[in-house]
């Protein structure tokens, strides 16, 4: 329990820490593509006549005539790629050293054969989320084993330490998740917001005077075109990393219910050959 108390105590610190680099990443993303919209993109030396009311000479000109709503775009996209890099880290680390599958069928015969301490051995070399958890179940099987509890005590007590010992380590794996879900759907509807800005625009030009501003309908086509294919990029960006992501962590929360069910198994073995 004192264990326990200890990991909840460094998982809420954890957290904190978490949320902070979110926000901080959040607005450094954001700033970042700014940055990027202004100066590079919006260099004088990409349009004509050295000046951003300029025709654009190449793409980062185009691009810059998107309007503010690219930069904001941009930062989306930035922080798409910086949370994708981040929990891409974390989960590699959370699955331990070597394959994971290999790990679990390794467990899974050292305690079927009843070599507990070899099992724990074996988790405390691969470490991470999976290695852990089974630890924690293969502490409480020694010690239902000890107090002589019968097979469905032992099953309720060990599948309670699997459970508790995985949610103090899931929180982990699937923070930041959130932020790239959402991702999918602001980009979306920032990019959309961008598309309307611009054919506004287009149609503002068509409707002025007897004769459409040409210049100012391409402007107008030219933003809405931009904003929706960089809405597009970042939410795809977006879902393919938030489903990468929980996939990799389905697996290994079934890797941990796989290896729960074989120390409950192996318990019931253990008392039914203790009561012949």
């Amino acid at each position: 329990m004192a264990n326990a108390s200890i990991q909840k105590v460094e998982k809420k610190e954890g957290s904190k820490g978490s949320n902070i680099f979110a926000g901080l990443a959040i607005v450094v993303c954001l700033l970042v593509g700014f940055l990027v919209w202004q100066f590079i993109m919006g260099n004088p030396d990409n349009f004509e006549g050295g000046t951003t009311d300029g025709h654009p000479k190449g793409f980062l000109g185009t691009v810059y005539k998107g309007g503010v709503i690219v930069a904001v775009l941009l930062g989306l996209l930035v922080m798409a790629l910086v949370f994708s890099i981040e929990r891409f880290m974390v989960i590699t680390k959370a699955a331990g050293k070597g394959n994971v599958e290999t790990f679990v069928a390794k467990v899974q015969a050292q305690i079927k054969a009843g070599n507990i301490n070899e099992a724990m051995a074996e988790c405390d070399k691969q470490q991470g989320v999976v290695a852990n958890v089974v630890k924690a179940g293969l502490l409480k099987y020694e010690e239902v084993k000890r107090e002589g509890f019968d097979s469905e005590r032992a099953e309720a007590a060990i599948q309670q330490e699997l459970e508790e010992a995985t949610s103090l380590e899931m929180p982990m794996l699937e923070k930041n998740l959130v932020i790239l879900s959402t991702l999918v759907s602001i980009g979306t509807l920032v990019g959309l917001l961008g598309t309307v800005s611009g054919m506004i625009k287009a149609f503002s030009a068509m409707g002025a005077g007897s004769t459409p501003d040409s210049a100012q309908l391409a402007v107008g086509i030219s933003e809405a075109l931009i904003n929706t294919a960089t809405g597009i990029g970042t939410s795809t960006v977006s879902i393919i990393a938030y489903n990468l992501f929980t996939t990799k962590i389905d697996k290994l929360t079934y890797s941990i219910d796989e290896a729960g069910f074989t120390i409950a198994q192996t318990y019931r073995r253990f008392r039914a050959r203790a009561n012949n």
